[in-house]
């Protein structure tokens, strides 16, 4: 039987009792009206924009290019704010360069294997970008096309509407999706991102975030003495290519056990053939609490110099984390140092890479009368 996510509906009242659990920044102040500027502009002259709001303590700057997260500002524990998460200041190396910081990733988040999958009898070949995968959607996923954007503030919310349809086809994959995706900032200074997606066709999807996290501020150096709990007792093991072998393998006694908080860099120098694979850690967990209705609690990360603590709560059955393996020295940030290995990390909610091809994974199949729904809840305190 399928385990179908579809039906999962997470308002926005149990994302906030989820986030107010979390312990989220207790700042109880409405915010103002997200301000829209422009950033700069694509070769063809399509104009990018910014769009800028704050709410209880939170700080966040989007772009109409990619949905991404060009900033997002916090204060430590003496009130100081930095961002903590990696970017550009200039739309042309988002387009040049990037490797996903920040962005809205579709249709279908991690790895696919060969770009290939079967659906209802019929074989299906995506875009292939990664090897002989596909990734993130192929090469030009959800990630490198303009969304509209329309602001709002409800209550003592603001946020952002961001609307993207994907045509039949496009990428390689089938059925016409119209795409909602919602960011809100909380009072309490809370990032919440809803999912919404319908389908004329069966098709697959996993929509996620992919934020770089680097919680002492960008470019501060590496993340290895971030501490890091996962609500996890299992992950899915990978081959050479990266792709799942099927397996729900245990943590205990790998390099792959965040159920007690340790730092990222404890274990990850371990020979350990899974390590080598990913040049690091690049895998999916498999959450304890599986799919549920209401974004739950199921990771911790802390950074012990400035106190900043970032906690996630999801209704996605898993998380893939991988630890900027491959920022290799190439990258200027905003505030004008190179981005090396390790210098942040990610921690993606989604399902599980390569599901279309991996029947005991849960699905990810949307079909037509039906909506995709999901929720992440960032909160942030110090």
């Amino acid at each position: 039987m399928e385990l179908n996510r579809r039906t999962v509906i997470a308002g926005a009242a149990a994302a906030g009792m989820a986030a107010t659990a979390l312990g989220g920044t207790a700042h109880a102040t409405g915010g103002k009206a997200p301000v829209k500027s422009l950033f700069g502009k694509l070769a063809d002259g399509t104009k990018i924009y910014s769009w800028s709001l704050a709410n209880g303590g939170t700080r966040l700057k989007v772009l109409s290019y990619g949905g991404i997260v060009q900033s997002l500002e916090i204060p430590d524990r003496h009130g100081k704010y930095k961002n903590v998460s990696l970017g550009f200041d200039n739309i042309e190396d988002y387009v040049a360069k990037t490797p996903y910081f920040g962005a809205l990733i579709g249709r279908y988040g991690n790895r696919i294997a060969k770009g290939q999958f079967n659906l209802d009898g019929k074989s299906y070949q995506l875009s292939v970008n990664d090897g002989v995968n596909s990734l993130h959607g192929g090469t030009k996923g959800f990630d490198k096309h303009v969304w509209d954007i329309e602001p709002f503030t409800k209550g003592t919310d603001v946020g952002l509407y961001l609307y993207y349809t994907s045509v039949d086809g496009e990428m390689g994959y089938p059925g016409t999706l119209r795409t909602k995706v919602t960011y809100t900032l909380t009072k309490h200074g809370d990032w919440r991102l809803d999912y919404e997606a319908t389908t004329d066709k069966a098709t697959v999807v996993n929509l996620t975030s992919h934020v770089y996290w680097n919680l002492a501020g960008e470019g501060s150096g590496s993340i290895y003495d971030h501490e890091l709990k996962i609500a996890a007792a299992r992950y899915t093991p990978v081959d050479s290519g990266l792709i799942p072998t099927g397996e729900l393998a245990k943590v205990a006694g790998t390099p792959f056990d965040f159920r007690r908080t340790k730092t990222v860099g404890e274990d990850i120098r371990i020979a350990n053939q899974q390590l080598l694979y990913g040049k690091g850690i690049d895998h999916n967990w498999a959450l304890d609490k599986g799919i549920t209705a209401k974004p739950e609690h199921v990771a911790t990360l802390r950074d012990p110099s400035s106190g900043r603590t970032l906690k996630i709560a999801t209704t996605e059955p898993g998380l893939q984390f991988y630890s900027g393996n491959f920022l290799d020295g190439t990258l200027v940030g905003p505030g004008g140092h190179i981005y090396r290995q390790g210098d942040a990390l990610c921690l993606e909610t989604q399902h599980f890479p390569d599901s279309p091809n991996q029947a005991s994974f849960p699905s990810t199949v949307l079909r037509p009368g039906q909506t995709y729904r999901t929720t992440t809840v960032h909160s942030f305190d110090n």
